[in-house]
């Protein structure tokens, strides 16, 4: 709950500069946040924290079976799900469905071209508060963010995914690390990429940082869930220093249906 004194900054604050929803534009309330309370209420929420096995995870974990066959390629399948480095369920969950046309792209706009990495902090908390109630995310102890090539990110600023990850990271009560994973080539936008050429666009652009202590459970925080190719490459750089940690994947937006 807000204090009185910080009610009437925001109120002078919203004289001055009227602060609007993101979704529908509409000036918003003193307890009001980034969202008007009836577009929070039609939040269409994914709700993916509550099941372990959910699409976006059946669809990541498609998507490592299928790494592992083009890797192996003589191995039966049977084989690849009993190999013990990979042998964990990725779990997987964003906040809400999001949609080229929806209104609720304008969260994510705001974030990754607005620079507004307030509303990032916020939506990741949202997110977090959810996952710590998960048993399935009670062991995660390390919140990795899909890191920006350094020009990119010195030309933007910021890093997007790593506002939504501070959050998550604090609500699940583990640790934030931007040291673990890095990009060490630039690579095209993905949403300038045709989707099959998604996955070759990031292949190979990611590599982990080896450590003495091993994570036992990362999450890797993005801000949009498409074709999962961006969240693969950093999975597998990851598996590759740290092969017996368990991987889950996080973002704010997810491609597809429930």
């Amino acid at each position: 709950m807000m204090k009185r004194w910080g009610i009437w900054w925001r109120a002078l604050v919203d004289l001055l500069l009227p602060r609007v929803c993101l979704v529908c534009g509409r000036k918003l309330g003193l307890q009001e946040e980034h969202l008007c309370l009836h577009c929070l209420a039609d939040m269409p929420r994914t709700y993916f924290w509550n099941r372990s096995h959910n699409a976006m995870a059946d669809k990541f974990n498609s998507i490592i079976q299928d790494g592992l066959q083009d890797s192996w390629p003589d191995m039966l399948e049977e084989d690849i799900k009993a190999f013990p480095p990979f042998v964990n369920y990725a779990y997987a969950c964003s906040l809400f469905f999001y949609k080229d046309e929806g209104d609720y792209r304008h969260i994510l706009y705001s974030l990754k071209y607005g620079g507004n990495t307030e509303a990032g902090e916020y939506f990741g908390r949202m997110l977090g508060g959810q996952m710590a109630k998960a048993a399935h995310f009670a062991d995660v102890d390390a919140v990795v963010p899909v890191p920006l090539h350094w020009t990119r990110r010195w030309k933007r600023g910021y890093n997007q995914a790593e506002s939504i990850a501070r959050t998550v990271a604090s609500e699940l009560g583990a640790e934030l690390r931007t040291d673990l994973l890095y990009r060490r080539r630039r690579t095209s936008t993905q949403t300038k990429v045709d989707v099959d050429k998604k996955g070759r666009n990031v292949m190979g652009a990611f590599e982990a940082m080896k450590s003495k202590n091993s994570p036992i459970h990362i999450v890797l925080v993005d801000d949009l869930f498409t074709s999962g190719s961006t969240l693969y490459a950093c999975y597998s750089a990851i598996k590759e220093a740290y092969p017996c940690t368990r991987i889950s994947v996080a973002t704010l937006g997810y491609v597809g249906r429930p």
